[in-house]
């Protein structure tokens, strides 16, 4: 599978160099960058996750669902205990945006693709698992280390947001065995097949509005990329392993778990008023990073699992 991971890899990465010249050329504005990321996150994905759904009832993957939930709120917890342990208040003024960068994945824009290419469907809907968690930590937690407080509200935000009430619908349908007609469903797998195209391009125009001399010589940002593509993936893996879940569930959960920083920081930061300049660096150098990263913690997932 390393071998799979790295190639898959190698084609997304040459889709986001291709978008990171569109946006120096100025063929893509700022504006034309949030169309596309509004496009990817309301209409794609979703359309991505009902369809992943549109399968027969099976026992097995049922199960393989729940012990996908229980595996994503593990590795989460994880996440959380790591950034927090390592990323101390002391070492950086920005360490509130330092941890949800080290602890939240971009597994939505980077996982769906890169998981669907490896593990197919079944992988893809084990994965809604981990969105669905990540939903619900980023918009209580998440966002108290932001705002520095919870509140109701952003967890109101979240249980809204585009993935969770996609991902709930696609669950009710499978459950219900309702059918989507074929010819709709067809146009819908026509638009989720723009999932990875899309998602590449998304990262490589927000890569392209880093200052990447700025941010390659920034120590900082290699220790926090290292604790979010190496430490809490690995970490994670020793606790799949303790749980000998299936392999496509552990797989997939830890693949979610090793994907670079999550495009929601830069947007949170902005929102809360954090360093989100800072956050977008983390962002680029964590999502170019990873390009090497992701193939060996699977390797060695694969080993231990």
């Amino acid at each position: 599978m390393f071998i799979l991971i790295f190639e898959q890899l190698v084609k997304m990465f040459f889709i986001m160099l291709l978008a990171f010249v569109c946006y120096k050329i100025r063929l893509v504005s700022q504006e034309g960058n949030r169309a596309m990321s509004n496009l990817l996150l309301m209409v794609v994905n979703p359309c991505l996750i009902l369809t992943t759904y549109q399968t027969e009832y099976d026992p097995e993957l049922v199960r393989g669902l729940l012990l996908a939930f229980a595996a994503a709120a593990v590795s989460h917890v994880i996440g959380i205990t790591a950034a927090t342990l390592l990323i101390r208040p002391s070492g950086s003024e920005n360490h509130s945006v330092e941890r949800y960068n080290a602890i939240y994945s971009n597994c939505g824009f980077i996982g769906i693709p890169l998981i669907g290419s490896v593990l197919g469907d079944t992988g893809v809907f084990y994965l809604t698992a981990y969105l669905v968690v990540f939903n619900l930590f980023t918009w209580t937690h998440g966002v108290g280390l932001m705002e520095k407080k919870f509140s109701l509200q952003n967890m109101k935000q979240g249980i809204l947001s585009p993935m969770f009430i996609s991902t709930a619908a696609a669950v009710i349908l499978f459950f219900i065995q309702f059918k989507i007609p074929d010819v709709l469903l067809d146009s819908m797998n026509y638009v989720a097949d723009m999932n990875t195209p899309l998602a590449m391009m998304v990262a490589g125009f927000s890569v392209a509005q880093a200052d990447l001399g700025k941010m390659l010589r920034n120590i900082r940002l290699y220790f926090v990329s290292a604790v979010k593509l190496l430490l809490i993936p690995l970490v994670t893996v020793l606790a799949l392993a303790l749980m000998h879940l299936p392999q496509t569930v552990s797989l997939a959960m830890v693949i979610a778990a090793a994907c670079p920083a999550a495009a929601t920081g830069t947007m949170l930061a902005i929102r809360y008023k954090q360093n989100y300049t800072y956050s977008s660096e983390i962002f680029a150098m964590s999502t170019v990073l990873s390009m090497v990263t992701i193939p060996v913690v699977v390797m060695l997932a694969e080993y231990v699992l």
